[in-house]
């Protein structure tokens, strides 16, 4: 089990946290303070409910040594102790090392990959489950921005997700979700296989990247759509490139100052993502691209129409309720993906 002394630390490290924002700080200070706090409160608490189920053991050890409450002492003790390995697992996952992305809001991005209009559709669907399942979880789900098809697919979406966790719970959605069914366009009746491509940002501050005015190029340019009185209007457009990285976002709503927001937004959530996967490639050689070229065989998930199945591939979870997972209801899916993830660190402690 883990040592008191780093229990200790722990605790005194939250305690300094408290007393620092207690004070007062300014800015990203601030900030910064707060989502440490944030980030260990939970840890605390697994710390302090562990702790309190030894000493209630504890209590009844001793009380066993009074005839008067040996009987009593037993009894609590055989509620007590079936309850210890279960706090032990609990506290060993709060301990487990966190993504420091975890607490943060998101940027996500689907795009159409193998399969043409009808993967343009299915990346449609996606993003209403996707939209469903953030008004469960109280989130704030904003397009920044979308191309449609003209079957009213989905060429390209942008969105920003807001609130707590969203980072931690989304982030196991990035990769190639795979779609087999009857096209809408099919008139044989035909099951086809497509793709639609997920990726999955952590959302970045201004204090997180420092952008160098002289590293990007910023262009307008003419608004494109599917039509509309406010459309090749202005040159209210935004397309900035990143000249170091290659890196090119583009925003096309009404307002040019809204456009430029919402690029440096854009550009800042890749460029933090880059640098979170390099620092993570130095640590890992083997790391895979999170996406992929899109090719129905890169497939992380694969949402079965005919049988009404989902399977998620990497943990080989299989689900017959198709219908209300696409309707929003991704609790099962998200926590069994989580909890194999914890299962592999635990495993990798223990090692």
């Amino acid at each position: 089990m883990v040592p008191n002394e780093k229990l200790d630390q722990i605790i005194a490290q939250f305690q300094y946290l408290e007393a620092q924002l207690n004070a007062g700080a300014d800015g990203a200070d601030i900030a910064r303070l707060g989502r440490d706090y944030s980030a260990l409160r939970p840890v605390v608490d697994q710390i302090t409910a562990y702790r309190a189920l030894c000493a209630q053991i504890k209590d009844c050890e001793a009380m066993r040594a009074d005839p008067e409450m040996a009987d009593l002492a037993e009894d609590e003790l055989a509620q007590l102790r079936p309850q210890l390995p279960q706090a032990e697992k609990d506290l060993q996952i709060a301990l487990l090392p966190k993504d420091e992305a975890d607490a943060r809001s998101a940027m996500i991005e689907i795009r159409p990959g193998t399969g043409g209009d009808e993967a343009a559709l299915f990346a449609g669907d996606l993003l209403r489950m996707y939209q469903r399942f953030a008004e469960t979880q109280g989130w704030q789900f904003d397009i920044i921005e979308m191309q449609q098809s003209e079957l009213g697919g989905i060429k390209e979406l942008v969105a920003n997700i807001k609130g707590d966790n969203v980072f931690a719970r989304l982030k196991f959605e990035s990769g190639v979700h795979r779609v087999q069914r009857v096209p809408e366009t099919e008139s044989g009746g035909r099951v086809h296989t497509s793709a639609a491509t997920v990726a999955v940002l952590p959302e970045a501050e201004e204090v997180d990247v420092a952008i160098d005015p002289g590293d990007i190029r910023i262009d307008t340019m003419r608004s494109s759509g599917a039509g509309g009185q406010h459309v090749n209007t202005t040159d209210s457009a935004v397309r900035i490139t990143h000249l170091p990285t290659g890196i090119v976002v583009t925003s096309s709503e009404k307002s040019q100052h809204r456009n430029r927001e919402i690029a440096m937004q854009v550009l800042r959530a890749r460029l933090y993502e880059a640098e979170r996967a390099r620092s993570h490639a130095e640590r890992s050689a083997d790391r895979k691209s999170q996406v992929g070229s899109g090719d129905r065989s890169e497939r992380i998930r694969t949402y079965n129409f005919p049988q009404g199945r989902l399977t998620d591939h990497r943990i080989n979870l299989t689900l017959y309720k198709l219908d209300q997972i696409l309707a929003g209801d991704l609790t099962e899916v998200i926590d069994a993906l989580i909890s194999d993830a914890q299962a592999t660190a635990l495993a990798q402690m223990a090692q």
